[in-house]
């Protein structure tokens, strides 16, 4: 099956807090500061509903059985309803097995929301065995179905309270995390205009989701120890012939983490 690790990186859906709170002559700086302050009167938090989510990057990692591709959907100036499309494009074709680090309690709710704003068509993702009975029992939408696995969830055993972020499962694997950007930051980098640098930020969440998926499958006994450690191979030749500044610092934390605990394990 292939599959499709994915994440997103979202800014407040200004245009939708002008409707819902009247302020049409403000701009997207004092409309955002609106949002927040409203969520926090009535959350005691500035993270926003999921309706109120504009989506800015979507990155991935698309592993088939002969081939490994890493990228971004979309190019600079992209509209939001492209970067969806696309998404859900992928899916009609590829039928992936979808991953994901709390897909199921943001990303994927957010991307159908985007799609019924924008009109986008989904009925690959949408099967539940209407069309297509191996979807039946087996599909996207079931939280406990296989063909989406969001690993924040799985890991934590389905429980609230046995959930962990990315970064700290990356730092329990000796994996590189975030690289001098977090999700709380995406807001202000893309007011300052660095939507390209928030693309960057996505592509190391979804290679360190990754990796902690294949130790994932290494657990589950989905690979065993030579193909575990075939597909770290492939992947680390992958980011040797990607010319790019952030996969280059995301390869060397890597393998500067990797040698460091061969050299505590002895």
């Amino acid at each position: 099956m292939n599959t499709l690790i994915f994440d997103i990186e979202t800014i407040p859906d200004t245009e939708l807090g002008r409707r819902l709170y009247g302020v049409e002559d403000l701009d997207d700086a004092s409309v955002a500061k609106i949002m927040f302050f409203k969520q926090r009167q009535a959350r005691n938090t500035e993270f926003l509903p999921l309706l109120q989510h504009r989506i800015v990057a979507l990155a991935a990692v698309l592993r088939t059985r002969d081939e490994l591709h890493i990228f971004s959907l979309g190019e600079d100036g992209s509209e939001e309803k492209e970067i969806v499309q696309r998404f859900f494009e992928g899916i009609e074709r590829y039928s992936p097995e979808l991953v994901s680090w709390n897909g199921a309690g943001f990303d994927l709710p957010v991307l159908q929301y985007r799609a019924l704003r924008h009109g986008v068509t989904a009925e690959r993702y949408w099967e539940i065995g209407d069309q297509d009975r191996e979807f039946r029992y087996n599909n996207y939408l079931s939280r406990f179905h296989w063909r989406h696995i969001d690993l924040m969830d799985v890991l934590a055993g389905f429980q609230l309270g046995g959930r962990a972020s990315l970064q700290h499962v990356a730092t329990l694997l000796g994996l590189p995390g975030k690289l001098g950007m977090s999700g709380d930051e995406v807001w202000e980098r893309y007011q300052q205009g660095q939507l390209e640098r928030i693309r960057q930020y996505c592509e190391t969440d979804v290679l360190n989701t990754y990796l902690i998926y294949l130790r994932f499958q290494l657990m589950r006994g989905i690979l065993d120890s030579r193909h575990y450690g075939i597909e770290l191979q492939t992947l680390e030749r992958k980011l040797e012939q990607l010319d790019q500044t952030h996969i280059k610092e995301f390869l060397e934390a890597w393998r500067s983490a990797r040698d460091e605990q061969r050299s505590t394990t002895g």
